[in-house]
């Protein structure tokens, strides 16, 4: 399992994808709001999404867990 962390303070605006979707590199799976700003979260690779630890309108500090992704291991980098 993967975990996806984030780097700056912001709030969660939309999740885009719920738990047990699968997803390929570069989907959007969430996006967050910073200082008016729309900052997409990506998958950094293929799998399932396993877990969303954060819902729509929770703050959020630099490094908190966003979501766990399992990979799959048959995708082709």
């Amino acid at each position: 399992m993967h975990d996806i962390r984030t780097e700056l303070t912001a709030s969660v605006w939309k999740i885009l994808v719920p738990a047990g979707t699968t997803v390929t590199a570069g989907d959007e799976i969430m996006i967050l709001e910073s200082m008016k700003m729309e900052i997409p979260v990506e998958a950094p690779f293929s799998g399932t999404l396993t877990e969303v630890t954060v819902g729509e309108g929770d703050p959020i500090q630099e490094g908190d867990l966003l979501a766990r992704i399992t990979p799959d291991l048959n995708a082709t980098p």
